[in-house]
């Protein structure tokens, strides 16, 4: 069983940065990609940005890239979210989870990913 447990949210004012952090149960994260997710009250969960399990790639969506970095600590099954210049419509219940399958790939898509943590508050004041 794969535990994933976020942390790091909480209330910050727009242009500010806050680091979101996933830590894993076992070593599951070195084995898969990691997939950062968030929802807004009355929205559905969107993608919001991936890395592989050996961190050599990433991807974003179009909304944050730029301003939001992901990277991994091996040593602490520990993948990071780094969030820079924060926006209002950031504003959002921020999930991390462990992509289904072995390997080397970018995946985007919520079924791509079977194990989810239980999701930290951003809340971004204007």
């Amino acid at each position: 069983q794969v535990q994933l447990v976020e942390s790091g949210g909480g209330l910050v004012q727009a242009g500010g940065s806050l680091r979101l952090s996933c830590e894993a149960s076992g070593r599951m994260l070195n084995m898969h990609s990691t997939g950062w997710f968030r929802q807004a009250p009355g929205k559905e969960r969107e993608f919001v940005g991936c890395i592989t399990w050996n961190g050599d790639n990433t991807s974003y969506a179009d909304s944050v890239k730029g301003r939001f970095t992901i990277s991994k600590n091996y040593a602490k099954n520990t993948v990071y979210l780094q969030m820079n210049s924060l926006k209002p419509e950031d504003t959002a219940v921020y999930y991390c989870a462990k992509s289904r399958l072995y390997g080397d790939q970018i995946y985007q898509a919520i079924g791509d990913f079977d194990y989810w943590g239980q999701g930290t508050q951003v809340t971004v004041s204007s």
